[in-house]
């Protein structure tokens, strides 16, 4: 029992964990909570795009000896309002106008790279993440605009749940529509932000959708959606975490797979809407067979 005890205290003797273990959960937490809105106003794809198209930013920053963070956020706010704009104009479509805004600024960070010499590991961290080099500047940060996100979130609950489910109906109530459009668009840009570093590029998605995706297949109720895929990001964040240390792999790409690995069980055995279960009905079920 005693070796048991000692095996699961082990990584969170190291300051180093512990600060990715506070970083990780809250990502986890404000990634589930805007994640869920993201999947109902089905827009996913946005949670890729702006990654991908901060990077500018961050290129931008890097060169002009800026924050790279700052950077960051400066070109997601910018990017997610270009495409909540050209969006709304109803020339494009909006996966055109993210693809068009995802393109243009990841191509403008590497751009800037190429003209660097050598290879910048400051820039590339930002690529891939690393959650365990986190300092303790990082953990305060990460949670001051966390707790940004969900005040928000908490504020205006009403006008962003009312928007997501039925703009039309939104709008007829005399809920600004716009405005909480263009604030959701905001608060996914915040999270983005907040998970970029410690993600990376590549895996800032699979946080913002993976949770909440998982909680959606197994309630249809907002609150429980957001409260489950806050339960499975801190759980993705604890494993993540414990499979990296003990395996010796990417800590973000682990705590990523776990998420991943949940969202599939999900997928499988949910006691609604889960394969297995649909499968195991379709089997039961008898075919009625028409009189000739």
């Amino acid at each position: 029992m005693t070796e048991i005890i000692d095996t699961l205290r082990e990584p969170w003797t190291f300051e180093f964990m512990q600060r990715a273990l506070i970083v990780a959960v809250i990502i986890g937490v404000v990634s589930a909570v805007v994640g869920s809105f993201m999947i109902l106003k089905g827009m996913a794809f946005i949670g890729d795009a702006l990654p991908h198209a901060s990077f500018g930013g961050v290129a931008v920053a890097f060169v002009i000896g800026a924050n790279l963070q700052l950077g960051a956020a400066v070109a997601a706010i910018l990017v997610a309002f270009a495409i909540g704009f050209i969006g709304k104009r109803g020339v494009v479509r909006y996966d055109t106008a993210i693809g068009i805004m995802f393109i243009a600024g990841f191509a403008l960070g590497i751009l800037i790279i190429s003209r660097e010499e050598g290879y910048v590991v400051d820039l590339f961290s930002f690529v891939f993440g690393n959650v365990l080099s986190v300092s303790w500047t990082d953990v305060w940060i990460t949670a001051g605009l966390g707790a940004f996100v969900l005040t928000i979130v908490a504020l205006f609950y009403k006008e962003l749940l009312f928007t997501a489910y039925d703009p039309s109906m939104a709008a007829a109530s005399g809920i600004p529509v716009n405005a909480a459009q263009y604030g959701l668009l905001f608060l996914i840009a915040i999270t983005v932000v907040i998970a970029l570093q410690v993600m990376g590029i590549v895996l800032v998605l699979a946080m913002l959708v993976a949770p909440a995706a998982t909680a959606q297949l197994l309630t249809r109720r907002l609150p429980a959606m957001m409260g489950l895929g806050a339960v499975f990001g801190i759980a993705s964040a604890v494993i993540g975490l414990y499979a990296a240390w003990y395996a010796d792999v990417s800590a973000s790409a682990s705590i990523v797979l776990t998420a991943t690995a949940m969202f599939v069980l999900a997928f499988l055995f949910s006691p609604s809407t889960g394969l297995l279960r649909q499968t195991q009905w379709a089997q039961e079920t008898p075919v009625e067979v028409p009189d000739s």
